[in-house]
């Protein structure tokens, strides 16, 4: 396997985990805060919403718009540390 192989493979290999991290997180607040942990969340209010109505109504888009932002800067640096940017 070539240099330039071995780093492609080490990008998308650090691509994948930080996918795999934030799609996780994802998840865990659409579906886990939203439906599996809503019960226990509802015991708690916030703005004067229970907590799981507010996740599964707004919080979980607040939240996947604070990923995409992540996202994009760990992308920006992967591209930085491997070579990649186009500055």
């Amino acid at each position: 396997m070539s240099e330039k192989q071995k780093k492609a493979t080490a990008y998308w290999r650090e691509n994948l985990k930080y996918l795999v991290i934030l799609l996780t997180i994802w998840f865990l607040v659409s579906y886990g805060a939203g439906i599996l942990f809503k019960d226990a969340l509802d015991n708690i209010r916030m703005g004067g919403f229970k907590l799981g109505f507010w996740f599964a109504q707004q919080g979980a888009i607040y939240v996947f718009v604070i990923l995409i932002f992540v996202y994009v800067r760990l992308m920006n640096k992967l591209d930085k540390k491997y070579g990649y940017n186009e500055d």
